[in-house]
């Protein structure tokens, strides 16, 4: 296993794309070799010690595509280093409180506990009105859920860079 991390994500209109690419860039900034990435388009962990997988949240849910990686890989991500993040709520205060405690889908925390994630962040997220459907608009308004960029970028930073500490070789 050579010493790269992957961030991997799962994202509908960008928004947990570009979290995933801050994520990287602290990553970087810290001297980890890390590769990012579309969940679909990850064939293969064997050259990761690390991965950070994260998905945008829609009515509790990650996206498919994130689910399908997360339960395909199982094995191989518990023989890894883990952290996974979940972004979607949207507002001001904490994340949680905003989810009422939700933090990463009940269908999916089993698998969670058998890989054992060094940690899961639930980030703020952002939605930009004019890329969303008819449903979604509709969905979103029922719920009363703040449209715009709510991300905390000082909130991913932090989290990437307690990633990275953990990642770095002590020095003696």
């Amino acid at each position: 296993m050579d010493n790269r991390v992957l961030v991997v994500y799962a994202s509908k209109y960008g928004a947990t794309a570009e979290i995933a690419e801050k994520i990287t860039q602290v990553l970087r900034q810290a001297g980890l070799h890390t590769d990012v990435s579309l969940v679909d388009r990850v064939r293969d962990l064997t050259p990761y010690q690390a991965v950070v997988l994260g998905s945008a949240v829609y009515a509790g849910k990650w996206r498919k595509e994130a689910e399908k990686f997360l339960r395909a890989n199982e094995k191989p991500l518990g023989e890894r280093r883990v952290w996974l993040f979940s972004s979607g709520p949207t507002g001001k205060g904490d994340p949680g409180e905003l989810t009422r405690g939700w933090r990463f889908p009940a269908t999916l925390q089993i698998i969670a506990d058998r890989i054992k994630p060094k940690d899961i962040a639930l980030f703020h997220g952002s939605v930009d009105v004019n890329k969303l459907n008819f449903i979604e608009k509709q969905m979103l308004t029922n719920v009363n859920a703040l449209m715009g960029d709510s991300r905390d970028w000082q909130a991913i930073t932090s989290w990437a860079i307690s990633i990275a500490d953990s990642l770095r070789p002590s020095v003696s």
